[in-house]
């Protein structure tokens, strides 16, 4: 299996060709640092994405709160964790870092507010 990737741990962009098998990594290049290395190694085998969106509020002059998660959440369960927000209403007021959703959609990270909202 071959996968490019764009890495973005630096403003460089490198075009990093990984090829492997399912589960590692057997051949890296085009990376220009340590950095990018590292990164490919990661994104072939189990690439994560921070969350950002928003949730409904209740009750407050924003209708929206923006929010994300606190550490990267597996890129595969992306969509399921959007969806599962939709159903989320803020009706307290929170301020920035506070959790809303703790263990989304059961990954061990918890979404938390981006915003305060008084």
């Amino acid at each position: 299996m071959e996968k490019k990737i764009t890495c973005t741990v630096c403003p460089m962009g490198c075009e990093i060709l990984v090829t492997g098998d399912e589960k590692e990594a057997k051949q890296i290049s085009g990376y220009s640092c340590p950095r990018g290395l590292t990164y490919a190694k990661a994104e072939y085998a189990h690439p994560v994405r921070i969350l950002t969106t928003t949730v409904r509020t209740e009750g407050f002059a924003s209708p929206l709160l923006a929010v994300r998660s606190a550490v990267p959440v597996p890129k595969e369960k992306i969509a399921e964790c959007v969806k599962s927000l939709k159903s989320v209403t803020v009706n307290r007021p929170v301020k920035v870092g506070d959790v809303i959703v703790r263990n989304i959609c059961s990954t061990g990270v918890d979404v938390v507010a981006s915003a305060n909202l008084k």
